[in-house]
C-alpha cells in the first residue's frame, strides 16, 4: 500500500475454474509467465505436503515470505516460496483458492479489503475483528510489532512552501497538487475516497506507479513532476532523501501489523508455531533495514536477506 528505494515499497468470488483461467491468463499476458504457476525451491523443495508461501509484487513482501519459508523449513515443515503473485486483489483469490497456502499481509489493509466499511484503526482492534470477517477457510496467525504503513510524504521543499505537517494542512491545496501512487489508491477505501472523507482533500489527479512507492515513484517526486507520493514508512528513501511524512491525525491509514495470512486446509500447529516464533520478534526497524539491504546500494535478493536476518535472530543455526 512497500520500499526504499523499494523498488515495488505495496499486499474466489468470480466462479471458480473460469476466474482461475482468466487470472492466469491475464497474469501471463501482463508478465510473460504466471506467478502461481511453479513454485521456487527457494526455501526448501518441492514435495509432497508442502507449505507454497507466495507474496505481494514488492520486495518488503518477498523478503518477508522468504522469511516465512526459512523459518518453516527450519522447523521441520518443506516449504517452497511464488513470489511476485500481484496486489492483494489477486493474492487474497490465491490463498482462497490454495493456490498458495499463506501470504504475508498487512492487518489494517487486509481488514479494509475483506470489509471497507470496517471502522477500526488501532492495531488491538483490527486484530480482534479480523477473524470475525475473513472468509471460511482463512485464517491469520499472530501479528508482529512490525508495521509497514501507507504514508503521504512530501519533499523538504513543499512541504515548506506549503507549510505542510500533517494531512490536514495538505488538505487545503489539495486541488492543486498532482499526487503518485498505485492505480487501486483512487478507489481503496484509505485512498481518495478516505483522504476525502477524512480530510476533505481532493487531489488534483493520480498518476499512477506500479512500483508500490520505489524507485519510479520517488525520482517523480524529487523531480517535482508529482508533489506528494504514497510511500511505505519503512522505505529507507524517506530518511536517505529527507523526505516529510504527513502526520495522520484522522487515522485515514490504519494500524499495519505484518501478520501471515493462511489457507486452514494443509496448515499444522508445528507450522504455526514457526511463523508465530517469527511475529513474536520482527520489527519495524527489521523491515527498513531488510529494505534497504535489497532495494539499497547492497542489491541482495530478498532469500539472502531473509536467509541473513533468519541466522542472526537463531531462527536458522
Amino acid at each position: 500500500m512497500k520500499d526504499n528505494t523499494r523498488i515495488i515499497l505495496t499486499r474466489g468470488g468470480l466462479a471458480g475454474m473460469a476466474a482461475g483461467v482468466g487470472l492466469a491468463v491475464a497474469l501471463t499476458a501482463c508478465g510473460g509467465s504466471d506467478p502461481l504457476a511453479t513454485p521456487s525451491t527457494s526455501a526448501g523443495g518441492a514435495g509432497g505436503g508442502s507449505l507454497v508461501v507466495g507474496s505481494a509484487d514488492f520486495p518488503e513482501s518477498q523478503i518477508v515470505a522468504e522469511i516465512y519459508a526459512g523459518a518453516l523449513t527450519a522447523a521441520g515443515v518443506t516449504a517452497t516460496t511464488k513470489p511476485n503473485i500481484g496486489a492483494r486483489e489477486i493474492y487474497f483469490k490465491a490463498v482462497q483458492d490454495g493456490s498458495v497456502d499463506l501470504v504475508p499481509d498487512y492487518s489494517g489493509n487486509l481488514l479494509s479489503h475483506v470489509d471497507p466499511e470496517a471502522a477500526e484503526v488501532s492495531a488491538d482492534d483490527i486484530y480482534k475483528a479480523l477473524p470475525g470477517k475473513l472468509p471460511e477457510g482463512l485464517a491469520v496467525l499472530e501479528a508482529s510489532k512490525a508495521e509497514s504503513k501507507d504514508a503521504m510524504v512530501v519533499t523538504k521543499a513543499t512541504a515548506e512552501k506549503y507549510q505542510l505537517t500533517s494531512i490536514e494542512d495538505l488538505a487545503k491545496v489539495c486541488k492543486d497538487l498532482t499526487m503518485a501512487a498505485p492505480a487501486t489508491f483512487e478507489t481503496r477505501a484509505y485512498g481518495f475516497p478516505g483522504l476525502k472523507k477524512n480530510y476533505g482533500c481532493e487531489l488534483k489527479s493520480l498518476k499512477p506507479f506500479s512500483d508500490g512507492g520505489g524507485n519510479l515513484t520517488l525520482q517523480a517526486l524529487l523531480t517535482d513532476d508529482v508533489q506528494v507520493a504514497d510511500i511505505y514508512t519503512t522505505t529507507p528513501s524517506i530518511a536517505d532523501n529527507d523526505l516529510v511524512v504527513l502526520e495522520d491525525p484522522k487515522n485515514n491509514f490504519k494500524a499495519q501489523q505484518v501478520l501471515p495470512l493462511y489457507n486452514k486446509a494443509k496448515m499444522t500447529d508445528k507450522a504455526k508455531d514457526a511463523l508465530n516464533a517469527v511475529s513474536k520478534i520482527l520489527t519495524t526497524d527489521d523491515l527498513v533495514n531488510l529494505n534497504r539491504a535489497v532495494s539499497g546500494s547492497q542489491k541482495q535478493n530478498a532469500k539472502d536477506a531473509a536467509a541473513t536476518w533468519l541466522k542472526d535472530k537463531g531462527i536458522v543455526k
